[in-house]
C-alpha cells in the first residue's frame, strides 16, 4: 500500500538536473534512480519506509509516492522532500537578483530552471561531506557505499532495489571502519562527529541560522569551513551557504585566466547574498 501526493513548483524546473546529481552520488540499496523516478529509503525516529518522486512537467508538479508506513508522517515529510527537490524557489526572483552581475548574470539567464538539489537527511549528507574531503565524488560514493553495506540496516517490504537504511549515528560512532578506504584521521573525524550527534552534543539544525551551524561544526576536529559550509548548502538547502574554498568554484572557467583566491571569491560573493548557494550551483553547472 502507498499514498500519492502532488507537489507543485514554479517553472522552469529541470528534472534532468536532479537526475544527473543523483546519478553521480547514488547509494545502491538506499536509493534507486530510473529515467523518470527517484526513490529512497527513509528512517524517521523508530519508523522507516520509503518514498518515490516522479516528475510531471506538463502539470508543473511532481508526484510523491509514500510507503504506507510513512503515510501518517506526510505533513512533516512533504516540506523536507519539497526542499530536497527545491520546489518552492521562484526562478524569476533568482534571475532578477543575478541579472546585474556581468559574469554570473548571463550564466543564470542561460539556465533559469537550475535549482539547488538538497539531501533528504542532513546527517547522511554530513557523513557524505566528511567522507568526501579531499577525494573525488566517485571515490566518496565508493567509500560511503562500503559504509552502508557494513553498517546499514535492512529495509523490509521496500520496492525493488530499496533494501537498506543509511546507518544511524550510533552505528557509525561505534562500528568498525577498518579498511574502509579512508585515512585514519578522517575515520576519527567521522566517528567523533557521529558520536556528537548520537549523544546530543551536536544538534544538526539551522534554526539559529546557517552561520551558527557552521560555527558548531567547525568546533569538531577534522571539520573545516569547506565541509561545514557544504553541509549547510547540501544538507539543509541553505540559500546563502557558500563554500568559498571549493576547487570547483575557484577553478571554474567563468573566471577565465585569473583564478580567484578563496578570500577574493568570498568577497565577490557578498554581492550575491542572500542567494550565494544558487550562485555556487550555477558556477558548478557551468564548470561541467
Amino acid at each position: 500500500m502507498s499514498e500519492l501526493l502532488y507537489l507543485p513548483y514554479l517553472p522552469p524546473w529541470d528534472w534532468h538536473q536532479f537526475h544527473r546529481y543523483f546519478a553521480l552520488r547514488l547509494l545502491p540499496g538506499v536509493e534507486v534512480l530510473e529515467p523518470l523516478r527517484y526513490s529512497r529509503s527513509v528512517r524517521l525516529g523508530e519508523g522507516c519506509g520509503w518514498f518515490g518522486v516522479r516528475p510531471l512537467p506538463e502539470q508543473n508538479r511532481v508526484e510523491l509516492q509514500l510507503s504506507d508506513s510513512l503515510a501518517e508522517q506526510a505533513p512533516s515529510l512533504v516540506p523536507r522532500i519539497s526542499k530536497m527537490f527545491d520546489l518552492n524557489t521562484d526562478p524569476a526572483a533568482l534571475l532578477a537578483h543575478f541579472a546585474a552581475d556581468p559574469l554570473l548574470g548571463p550564466v543564470v539567464a542561460a539556465n533559469p530552471g537550475l535549482r539547488l538539489p538538497t539531501a533528504f537527511d542532513p546527517f547522511e549528507q554530513s557523513v557524505r561531506a566528511i567522507v568526501g574531503q579531499q577525494v573525488s565524488v566517485k571515490a566518496a560514493v565508493t567509500i560511503t557505499r562500503r559504509l552502508v553495506e557494513r553498517l546499514g540496516e535492512p529495509l523490509s517490504q521496500g520496492p525493488d532495489g530499496l533494501c537498506l537504511l543509511f546507518p544511524t549515528a550510533v552505528a557509525i560512532a561505534e562500528g568498525s571502519l577498518d579498511n574502509i578506504g579512508m585515512p585514519g584521521k578522517r575515520v576519527t573525524a567521522l566517528q567523533r562527529f557521529a558520536a556528537a550527534v548520537a549523544e546530543g552534543a551536536l544538534r544538526l539544525h539551522v534554526e539559529t541560522g546557517a552561520d551558527e551551524l557552521v560555527r558548531r561544526l567547525c568546533e569538531l576536529p577534522g571539520i573545516g569551513p569547506w565541509t561545514a559550509e557544504y553541509i549547510a548548502l547540501r544538507g539543509f538547502g541553505e540559500p546563502d551557504a557558500f563554500p568559498a574554498a571549493d576547487l570547483g568554484l575557484l577553478k571554474a572557467p567563468l573566471w577565465g585566466a585569473e583564478t580567484p583566491s578563496a578570500k577574493a571569491l568570498l568577497a565577490r560573493a557578498e554581492a550575491w547574498r542572500p542567494w550565494r548557494a544558487y550562485a555556487a550551483a550555477h558556477i558548478w553547472h557551468n564548470y561541467g
